[in-house]
């Protein structure tokens, strides 16, 4: 639905989108990631047309957004990190004013509003003057503009922003109803949101994608989710011996501990969950296990690695490179 081919924004000797290139597919919640000046909320601008690139294009169902602006921007809702709001005007008065800008049909206008209030449950503040809403509202009311006229594509910078954590959670419920029927990009901060809500991610880093991926094979690829850690007084001969009558496992690593514990890692094959059947090898040879955890990386640990430096970006992509190509072999495709 949307393709960045070769983007680059300059500003002056500054390079803020540094060469993007990415596809967005139809139905699906992107999460748009980066650290402050990464470049995100300008490629953002960029792709509805409130800016212009330096270099490169930007394809909206085929349509180029700087040469085919009215039909490209036709295809997109967007709420800006901050909402385009006139102050002095109710809400119902701005939500026609967006209604009659975005060129809905006059017949079905009140119906649209309507139900884009109920939507994002401001219907009971339709008549109050948007300088007088509190935050949390003006947040609301800025993502009723961009649901309005509900476009294919749905872009949000920041929309949980300002609100408390009931509507945080009346929001992620809102974003998984519109992605039932709308292509979503989600910008934020709160990495547990983007984890809960898309199940694609981009991330950026000093204007360049450095990740690209779903949330799960961000935390597989970047860390050892397939690895699990176990601790037991039987001798490293031992804890080999009993794994070995055991399915499932591509490598082993054991090492004597000072207090007489044995601490093992075992990496799993792909798709498989061992888990019980060590405990259970080892509860048959008599051998209690004193620790059997499962190592994970979050999202977080994802970011922070993957935005410090660009080593750990090429790091990264050759550690998925290396996955990929050890999976296939466990799958016999290659």
């Amino acid at each position: 639905m949307i393709e960045v081919k070769n983007l680059v924004k300059k500003y002056g000797n500054h390079t803020a989108v540094d060469h993007l290139n990415f596809t967005i597919e139809e139905g699906h919640v992107y999460g748009f990631l980066g650290p402050n000046g990464a470049g995100k909320s300008t490629t953002m601008n960029i792709m509805t047309g409130y800016l212009g690139a330096t270099e490169g294009e930007v394809l909206i169902n085929g349509h180029d957004i700087l040469k085919e602006p009215e039909e490209a921007k036709k295809q997109i809702g967007y709420l800006p990190e901050l909402p385009p709001l006139y102050m002095e005007m109710t809400v119902r008065e701005y939500l026609e004013f967006v209604a009659e800008l975005k060129g809905i049909a006059k017949n079905k206008r009140e119906e649209s509003i309507n139900e884009v209030e109920k939507m994002v449950k401001i219907w009971e503040v339709e008549n109050r003057l948007i300088r007088n809403l509190s935050k949390g509202y003006r947040q609301r009311v800025g993502l009723a503009q961009a649901v309005l006229g509900f476009p294919e594509i749905i872009i949000l910078d920041e929309p949980s922003v300002g609100l408390d954590p009931k509507q945080i959670i009346e929001i992620r419920e809102l974003i998984r109803q519109l992605a039932k029927k709308h292509t979503v990009i989600l910008s934020s901060h709160i990495l547990a949101e983007v984890r809960e809500v898309c199940d694609y991610i981009l991330i950026i880093s000093k204007g360049k994608l450095v990740a690209s991926d779903t949330p799960e094979n961000l935390e597989r690829n970047l860390g050892d989710s397939d690895l699990i850690e176990i601790e037991t007084k039987a001798s490293p001969d031992e804890v080999r011996r009993i794994l070995e009558t055991v399915d499932g496992i591509r490598s082993i690593s054991t090492k004597q501990l000072e207090n007489g514990i044995t601490w093992t890692q075992i990496q799993e094959k792909k798709n498989t969950d061992i888990r019980e059947k060590v405990f259970q090898a080892f509860a048959q040879n008599h051998q209690p296990l004193l620790k059997l955890n499962p190592l994970q990386v979050s999202l977080e640990d994802v970011f922070m690695e993957l935005t410090q430096s660009d080593r750990a970006a090429e790091e990264y992509a050759e550690k998925a490179k290396k996955k990929e190509t050890e999976d296939m072999k466990d799958a016999g495709d290659l």
